[in-house]
């Protein structure tokens, strides 16, 4: 894969004047072992609090800097260019790994993964995820399952029950919008891809992995009826306005729309907004849209990643390795409220527990999430296009016929 010039000249000076800060300033190597790692990320998490218990755990701290959109990757990208380099920092998986990897700007983990694999601590096929020519790249915060999170009291109110199957859930929906309420949370911009995904690996997951790899067009007929569905969707009135910029968690806690598809980040925005599971909210796996079908699951992993050059490079893959552990995955979904996917690690609440019991004991497909599936040159064409879509509530095809340009030529080549 060629390597993508992706920074304007703008990007470059901010992210130059951002990456002695985040880097640590220059500090010293912390080849001893302890110390303090420079830490950046585009996270809404409580890395302070987190950061205490490793300090206590393994005597690594975590200097945490927060950046959020475009001039993050940029600033990312910056710092491989100058003698620092993040001690370690988040990413995401899909072509945006491959790409670092190719350039060999980020430390491997093979030997990491390894050891957790044969540990019994991460399943394998979280370590493809991360595999890039046969060797592993970084290593994961969380890997989210995504599901349907709901609000209680609506669900109350109105005597509704959980659905299993896809035409429950399209029930509830209608009786919802019966009584005034919006059932389901949709967003343009960067979750413009939500729907699209739950829609498209529901009816049929196989065409959905084949427009992933450039084997399937976006113009073929079957992904057209899928948009088709959304669309009808759209006009029953099932969707928040999708222009919106409130998180799905401030809609969900007034009363504003009671579902949302999110992964299982969503319990630690859920106590952001004062919203407690099992009390004010729940989950429950999103059904499959074709009857008989298994039902797909959405997988969302959060990558860290340690700079090859970095000055801290051996105190960032030792908090990696002690991060993928049970000791060090127990404290974090702890804080979280999420699911480990430390296989040795407990779930933290009763909700939880019981998900990972339905998951282990049901029949499911698991699948990469749009947002990292698809390659990052056709994934920004189609966020634009979707987020159009959802704006104009229109025929699909020239929002299609967009996207399957941008596909056709990033994988004319390839």
């Amino acid at each position: 894969m060629k390597a993508r010039k992706v920074m304007a000249g703008a990007a470059i000076v901010l992210a130059t004047a951002l990456v002695a800060t985040a880097c640590g300033g220059g500090s010293k190597d912390a080849g001893a072992g302890t110390g303090e790692l420079a830490f950046a990320h585009n996270k809404p998490w409580n890395f302070a609090a987190f950061s205490k218990v490793s300090q206590q755990d393994i005597g690594i701290g975590l200097k945490s800097t927060q950046y959020s959109g475009d001039p993050y990757r940029a600033f990312i990208r910056q710092s491989f260019r100058t003698k620092e380099s993040p001690g370690l920092f988040t990413w995401e998986v899909s072509t945006a790994l491959d790409e670092l990897a190719e350039q060999g700007v980020i430390a491997e983990t093979t030997d990491l993964w390894t050891e957790a694999v044969d540990k019994g601590y991460v399943t394998d096929s979280v370590r493809q995820l991360y595999t890039v020519d046969g060797k592993q790249y970084c290593t994961p915060i969380s890997v989210d399952d995504w599901v349907m999170f709901y609000n209680k009291a609506i669900f109350t109110k109105y005597k509704i029950q959980v659905p299993t199957t896809w035409a429950q859930l399209m029930q509830v929906a209608a009786v919802l919008k019966q009584h005034g309420v919006t059932p389901f949370w949709n967003q343009t911009k960067n979750f413009s891809f939500v729907w699209f995904q739950t829609l498209l690996a529901g009816t049929d997951l196989q065409l959905y992995n084949d427009l992933s790899t450039g084997k399937a067009k976006y113009t073929d007929p079957r992904v057209v009826a899928v948009m088709n569905n959304w669309l009808d969707l759209q006009k029953k009135g099932y969707f928040n306005d999708p222009g919106q910029t409130d998180f799905a968690r401030d809609l969900m806690r007034e009363g504003k729309i009671a579902m949302a598809p999110e992964g299982t980040w969503f319990t630690a925005d859920a106590a952001l907004a004062g919203m407690t599971m099992g009390k004010d909210v729940d989950m429950f796996v999103i059904p499959a849209v074709k009857p008989g079908a298994s039902t797909p699951i959405a997988l969302e992993t959060a990558p860290v990643c340690v700079g090859a050059s970095s000055k801290q490079k051996s105190l960032g893959l030792k908090f990696s390795q002690w991060w993928m552990s049970p000791q060090g995955q127990q404290p974090w979904v702890k804080q979280q409220g999420n699911l480990p996917f430390n296989t040795k690690a407990e779930a933290p609440t009763p909700q939880m527990k019981t998900l990972k019991t339905t998951l282990a004991a049901g029949k499911y497909e698991y699948y990469n999430r749009y947002y990292e599936a698809a390659p990052v040159p056709i994934r920004t064409v189609a966020l634009e296009q979707f987020s159009a879509f959802l704006t104009n509530r229109g025929d699909p095809m020239p929002y299609l016929k967009a996207i399957q340009a941008a596909a056709d030529e990033y994988w004319a080549g390839r």
